[in-house]
C-alpha cells in the first residue's frame, strides 16, 4: 500500500446503493458484465407475473402492448431518438442478423470492424460472402481514427464498431468514424452495449445510422432485452429479408400470403418480445432516469479515476485509455492468472470478471471508492 494513501473520492450517489440488495451480501464491481438487480426491476417483474396470473393473455390488449410502446419511447429518450426509430430485440445477435439480411453487399463488399470489438459484430459477417476488414489496435486499448480513414473506401458497405470497447473500456470518437463512413457512402453501425446507461448518448450528435444496446449491463435490465436505433432517414434504405410477425405492418391480419413491413424501425423487429425482460428493463430505466445519466457519468468517472490511480500506486499497470475523457467504467488490470484471481476474490466477497490476461473491474454509480480499494488489498495480498 502507498505510504500515504490519498483520500478516497466521495460519491454523491452512494445512497442509491440501498436500491440494490446484492450489496447486503457482497461487493459488486462487475456491472460491465451484468448490472446489479434493483428493487425497482424486481417489482416490475413481480407485477408482470401478477398480471399474467390474474388476466392471462387479456393483458396483451392493454397493459402489455402499452409496456412495449413505453419501452420504445424510453429507450428513445435515453439516446435522443424518436420512438419510431427504436426496434426491440432479445439480443444484439438477432439485431445484427436482421440488419445483415437487408444490407446490400453485392456492389460494396467490404465490412470494416476491429479486433477490439465484441465478437458478435464480426461473427455476423465472417460466414457471408463479403470482405471483412478487422483493424488492429497498436496498443490493445483503441484503434486510431486514421486507421478507419485508410480502411474505408468506395467498396465499403458498413463500418461496424463499438462506442466503448469491452476489451479496454476506451471510448471511441464515434462522430469521426460515422463521418468517415458517410464520406465514402457507407453505413455506420455502433455497438453501444458498453456505453448506454453509463455515458450520455445522443445519436443525432453522433451521426450514426444504427446504434444497438440493451439491458444486460449498464441499463440494469438484465438478459433478453436489447434495442436497435435505426435513423429515420436510413430505415427505408435497408429492407430486411429476415422477418417476423412483429415486423409486419398488418400483423393482426394473420395473412400468410403477403408481408408489408412497418414504415418505421419496427420493420426490424421479429417475434414476440419476452415480457418479463421488458418489465425488468422498465424497472432498470426507472432507476437510470431517476439518477440521471449525466450524474451517473460524473460519479462513475470519479470512481474509475480513483481506481486507476490506486491500482497504479500499488504497482499495477491498468490497461486503459490515456485520458479520463476517453475512459469508461471498465478497468483492465493485467494479471498472470485472472481466472484464479476472480475465484479468490469471490471467496472474499468481491464480484469481478476476467478477460484473457486481465482482471476486469467496473465501478458504477452505486459503488464507493472503498469497494475497489478493499478489492486491491485482497488482490495484492495473495
Amino acid at each position: 500500500m502507498p505510504a500515504t494513501a490519498p483520500t478516497a473520492v466521495a460519491n454523491p450517489l452512494a445512497h442509491w446503493r440501498r436500491e440494490f440488495p446484492i450489496f447486503e451480501r457482497s461487493t459488486y464491481l462487475n456491472s460491465c458484465s451484468l448490472g446489479a438487480l434493483s428493487r425497482a426491476a424486481r417489482a416490475r417483474v413481480t407485477g408482470c407475473l401478477d398480471q399474467w396470473d390474474a388476466r392471462g393473455a387479456a393483458n396483451w390488449y392493454d397493459t402489455w402492448w402499452a409496456a412495449l410502446d413505453d419501452l420504445r419511447a424510453r429507450y428513445g429518450r435515453l439516446i435522443n431518438a424518436r420512438p419510431g426509430e427504436i426496434a426491440l430485440h432479445p439480443s444484439v445477435s438477432t439485431i445484427l442478423g436482421v440488419l445483415g439480411s437487408g444490407i446490400d453487399t453485392t456492389a460494396r463488399r467490404r465490412i470494416v470492424t476491429t479486433h477490439l470489438d465484441f465478437p458478435t459484430v464480426p461473427y455476423q459477417w465472417l460466414p457471408r460472402n463479403v470482405d471483412v476488414v478487422l483493424l488492429e489496435s497498436p496498443d490493445g486499448v483503441s484503434v486510431p481514427v486514421e486507421q478507419f480513414e485508410r480502411a474505408v473506401d468506395a467498396n465499403t458497405a458498413l463500418v461496424a464498431t463499438s462506442h466503448v470497447y469491452f476489451t479496454s473500456g476506451a471510448i471511441q470518437d464515434v462522430r469521426a468514424i460515422a463521418d468517415i463512413a458517410h464520406r465514402a457512402g457507407a453505413l455506420c453501425l455502433i455497438d453501444g452495449y458498453q456505453a448506454a446507461g453509463q455515458l450520455p448518448v445522443d445519436v443525432r450528435a453522433l451521426g450514426v445510422d444504427f446504434y444497438v444496446a440493451g439491458g444486460l449491463k449498464w441499463l440494469l435490465g438484465g438478459t433478453g432485452i436489447t434495442f436497435l436505433y435505426a435513423c429515420a432517414e436510413t430505415t427505408g434504405v435497408v429492407v430486411p429479408r429476415s422477418n417476423g410477425w412483429f415486423g409486419h405492418r398488418e400483423q393482426f391480419a394473420f395473412d400468410p400470403a403477403q408481408f408489408t413491413p412497418h414504415e418505421d424501425a419496427r420493420r426490424f423487429e421479429t417475434g414476440t418480445p419476452a415480457l418479463l425482460a421488458v418489465h425488468s428493463q422498465l424497472g432498470g430505466l426507472d432507476v437510470i432516469e431517476a439518477v440521471g445519466v449525466d450524474a451517473i457519468r460524473a460519479a462513475t468517472s470519479a470512481l474509475t479515476e480513483d481506481l486507476v490511480a490506486e491500482a497504479s500506486a500499488r504497482g499495477l499497470r491498468p490497461k486503459v485509455a490515456p485520458t479520463a475523457a476517453e475512459r469508461s467504467g471498465i478497468v483492465m488490470l493485467p494479471r498472470t492468472d485472472p481466472g484464479a484471481d476472480v475465484a479468490r476474490l469471490a471467496a472474499a466477497g468481491f464480484i469481478v470478471d476476467s478477460r484473457p490476461g486481465h482482471l476486469r473491474v467496473s465501478p458504477y454509480f452505486y459503488n464507493v471508492a472503498d469497494d475497489h480499494r478493499a478489492l486491491l488489498e485482497v488482490l495484492l495480498d495473495g
